[in-house]
């Protein structure tokens, strides 16, 4: 009653090769339009992003997720926030969803932060009214000054980020995915947006953190996964999930 995501068995697979990739992606296009099943196996240059993972995550819960570069982590965002679908499995999610996932992601370019600020809250469901209510909120807290009418195209990477996030969460999602991309802003702002999850997560929403900071994953959720070559590793309370990550970290 109280799951809010579902994650069974799911894999992702990429190709390494670009060439490969476009005959390989119009042969699955071409497959899913005659209603075939998609291709199970590897073919040549493709791996497994993350391969034949489970997990739930319930009403209120604030989950971590811990590995190194290249673990999946962030194909399991994306999988998350519907920009990859799974090539196995299936996911299941209740609920709107707000994500930080890259710096910059849903920006045009072109357009000034306060165009921008529109535009994401549309797309992560508000409405006009909504928006108009909370943007100096959103202003406030991504603190850009005097750059709100500037294209966003000459905002640094921390301006991106201040901007995508304070969005993300004034949007009030009942899901907010966070990638390590946070860790751009500076600290005081690192700290600002930590506490700023703290209050979403007292509202009984889901928080899915990623990070490479354990003392973050410790000290910030409930529960954590530790994602190694695409496969949950450890799954749980997060002091032994962080341990399990740092002894294999440490043994390289």
């Amino acid at each position: 009653m109280n799951t809010i995501i579902e994650v069974n068995n799911v894999s992702k697979k990429f190709c390494r090769k670009s060439s490969l990739l476009l005959r390989y992606g119009l042969t699955d296009i071409t497959r899913g339009v005659l209603a075939f099943k998609s291709n199970p196996k590897l073919r040549k240059e493709e791996f497994w992003a993350l391969n034949n993972i489970s997990f739930e995550v319930k009403k209120g819960e604030t989950l971590g997720i811990i590995g190194a570069n290249g673990s999946g982590k962030s194909t399991l965002l994306k999988l998350l926030n519907g920009i990859f679908m799974p090539d196995k499995g299936r996911i299941k999610i209740k609920g709107k969803v707000g994500a930080l996932i890259a710096a910059g992601a849903g920006f045009h370019r072109l357009l000034t932060g306060r165009e921008n600020i529109y535009i994401n809250g549309t797309i992560l469901g508000m409405t006009k009214k909504e928006i108009d209510g909370k943007f100096n909120d959103i202003v406030g807290f991504a603190d850009i000054g005097d750059s709100l009418d500037t294209p966003v195209k000459n905002f640094s990477s921390g301006m991106y980020v201040r901007l995508g996030f304070s969005i993300a969460v004034h949007c009030l999602p009942d899901i907010l995915l966070v990638d390590e991309v946070l860790s751009v802003g500076d600290a005081s702002f690192q700290r600002k947006s930590i506490e700023k999850m703290r209050q979403i997560a007292k509202s009984d929403r889901v928080i899915i953190f990623v990070s490479h900071d354990v003392k973050k994953i410790l000290s910030f959720t409930k529960r954590a996964i530790f994602l190694q070559n695409g496969q949950i590793k450890a799954i749980g309370d997060p002091t032994k999930v962080v341990a399990a990550y740092l002894k294999i970290e440490e043994g390289k």
